[in-house]
């Protein structure tokens, strides 16, 4: 009989190949999916795990989603070490999208290049407001952050929707629900001519460096985890579950705004109805999948947006509805759910003790 035996302590190995394991078991779902569909499981594989990277400039696309997926992570596994539950980051994300936005349409054809800073700045703010609505409501009412966090994505949606169906509407965009685009000015600079990536790939890496260190050189790094681990521990330290509070969740709004701000002044060029591309709910499997860690996170944010890019190839080439990423993100993230559970437990056969016997 198979039977589940409590670890005297974590395994650090399962740890590490936990999410493996989720990836391979997602793998043989996704083979099994392919075939209950009627398409060929290898060239679905191929879709979505070779053709993503089977070019540079196909690996350039990638960068291009894994970018944003990358920033709003980080910024959430501030919050989830600190204990604190943040599901709102694409509400942060297109708040961010939406103030940046209304910076890049004051520029003009004249208008120097300092505004791509200033648009940039304004998208941290944006997300950074956004997430203090949250703080506030959790620190002054304790309202539950992520109800709250939560609902406030639907917020800035329709937030969103009425100024592209409204003030800020294109009068000559053909009556599309969309602001004008932005002035070249305001485009963020790209790394290689031909390709979209841009300078939102070296601010990612920067923030993961600057993450690495905050969390596991400063004091204040080790505060938060401490406050996210063990609360009345940290309170006898004399570290404040308030200001944990407040940064974790200023620090994750600003990192989601500057991935709005990248979006719309980068690949999008303009604000949309279709801003919202799913990247902060994403991101929570990215930060997950990457065990929190700033450097593992680079390596599921790569995986996730290989689904983003696979979704809308197998789309194209196979007929298959572009509903499948999001499958493939759910069976990632149940898969290592379930994979987890080898990290308290270790898996053993035998015979059933019955009590009494």
């Amino acid at each position: 009989m198979l039977r589940l035996e409590v670890r005297p302590e974590p395994s650090r190995v399962w740890s590490i190949a936990s999410p493996l394991l989720a990836l391979v078991i997602t793998v043989v779902l996704g083979v099994i999916l392919f075939t209950a569909l009627g398409k060929n499981p290898v060239r679905g594989l191929q879709v979505f795990f070779w053709e993503p990277v089977s070019s540079g400039y196909r690996i350039g696309e990638l960068m291009v989603k894994a970018t944003p997926l990358l920033l709003v992570a980080l910024g959430l596994a501030v919050c989830f070490r600190s204990n604190v539950w943040n599901i709102g980051a694409e509400g942060q994300f297109v708040v961010g999208a939406i103030v940046a936005g209304g910076v890049a349409l004051l520029a003009q054809k004249d208008t120097g290049r300092w505004i791509v800073v200033a648009v940039l700045l304004a998208g941290v703010l944006g997300g950074m407001a956004w997430a203090a609505v949250t703080a506030f409501l959790r620190d002054r009412f304790n309202a539950n952050e992520i109800l709250v966090s939560l609902m406030l994505v639907y917020v800035a949606e329709q937030m969103l929707g009425y100024l592209v169906f409204g003030p800020w509407k294109d009068p000559r965009g053909y009556n599309f629900p969309q602001s004008k685009t932005f002035e070249l000015v305001t485009q963020v600079p790209r790394l290689v001519e031909g390709s979209r990536v841009n300078i939102g790939l070296f601010l990612a890496l920067a923030g993961v460096a600057a993450l690495w260190v905050f969390l596991f050189r400063t004091r204040a790094g080790f505060a938060q985890q401490v406050g996210g681990l063990a609360p009345h521990a940290a309170r006898y330290a004399g570290f404040s579950s308030r200001k944990a509070l407040w940064l974790a969740l200023l620090v994750s709004g600003g990192a989601a705004g500057l991935a709005g701000a990248l979006e719309v002044a980068g690949p999008i060029g303009q604000l949309t109805p279709y801003v919202p591309a799913g990247y902060g709910f994403a991101a929570i499997i990215v930060a997950f999948v990457g065990r929190l860690h700033p450097v593992g996170m680079v390596f599921s944010a790569v995986l996730m947006s290989m689904f983003y890019i696979g979704g809308e190839l197998a789309q194209s080439r196979l007929g298959l509805p572009k509903s499948l990423t999001g499958v493939f993100q759910g069976l990632l993230l149940f898969t290592l759910l379930a994979c987890d559970t080898l990290i308290a437990y270790r898996v053993r056969f035998g015979r059933a003790h019955l009590k009494g016997a």
